[in-house]
């Protein structure tokens, strides 16, 4: 897959054209049914472009994303719409993406009567999925801004389960949330993962946060992957120096993915 921005000619001649910008370089990556894959890197890496390109929030220059023998970057909008409900995504800021005007058990239930569901059956699925995400279900009938910043993930995990996806993209979900409720959501990221049987791409610059979540890892710098394996092995023995620096760079250097798993179970 390759994602440019910029790059354009300067109109009637006037003015510098914009800078090219490769935010994706020909990425190859495969997720295995049933398994978390980390897309890790710095910020301006690519790694929320290239999540954003898969689920075609964003339109790739080049390149297929293939789902079950489908490639999803040639349907047109009408053929892509059941391809939406194997995939989802949770996104990076639970204040932003949740509409403040409409009722959390509405905001849940939308997809699937926008997919045909009945609003009987959609408002019973949201009521389901309060439950697994850990909320009460007067929470139905309440306002996203009558509730946390960890509330409103929960939220946002609720609406991505709502359409029974196969594959969820987390998009940095727990960097806005306070050190205190990160482990809970990923937590529950990961309990629901393996309820469900779904397939995980977790984004996150964070590599303790990867540690805890992820089977493999991709690491991106400058929209190319520079790395990818077994989480346990790129955390032993980096082979890239990009990876060995942001290695370094984590305090309490020693530790191991395994480590962080036991301490965030036990929180």
């Amino acid at each position: 897959m390759h994602k440019t921005f910029g790059g354009g000619k300067s109109f009637f001649g006037f003015g510098k054209a914009s800078r090219k910008v490769e935010a994706v370089k020909n990425i190859d990556l495969d997720l295995r049914r049933g398994e978390t894959l980390g897309i890790v890197g710095e910020s301006g890496s690519g790694k929320s472009t290239l999540a954003r390109c898969i689920i075609r929030l964003m339109e790739s220059n080049s390149g297929q994303i293939l789902l079950e023998g489908i490639d999803l970057t040639s349907l047109g909008r009408a053929a892509m719409r059941p391809a939406r409900r194997k995939i989802q995504m949770v996104f990076q800021d639970p204040f932003a993406s949740l509409n403040p005007r409409i009722k959390v058990g509405d905001i849940i239930a939308q997809g699937p009567v926008i997919q045909g569901s009945s609003r009987e059956e959609a408002g019973q699925r949201a009521r389901e999925l309060l439950k697994i995400v850990g909320l009460d279900k007067r929470a139905f009938d309440r306002f996203p801004h009558e509730f946390s910043g960890g509330q409103r993930q929960r939220i946002g995990i609720a609406r991505s389960l709502a359409l029974r996806p196969e594959i969820l993209i987390a998009d940095e979900p727990v960097s806005a949330l306070d050190v205190s409720i990160q482990a809970q959501i990923l937590s529950l990221l990961d309990k629901i993962r393996v309820q469900m049987n779904l397939s995980m791409i977790f984004i996150t610059h964070d590599l303790r946060v990867a540690a805890q979540v992820c089977d493999r890892l991709a690491v991106m710098r400058y929209g190319e992957v520079v790395e990818s394996g077994a989480t346990e092995d790129v955390f032993a023995d980096p082979q890239h120096e990009y990876t060995q620096a942001l290695l370094a760079a984590v305090p309490g250097q020693g530790w191991q993915p395994n480590e962080v798993q036991n301490s965030a179970s036990a929180g």
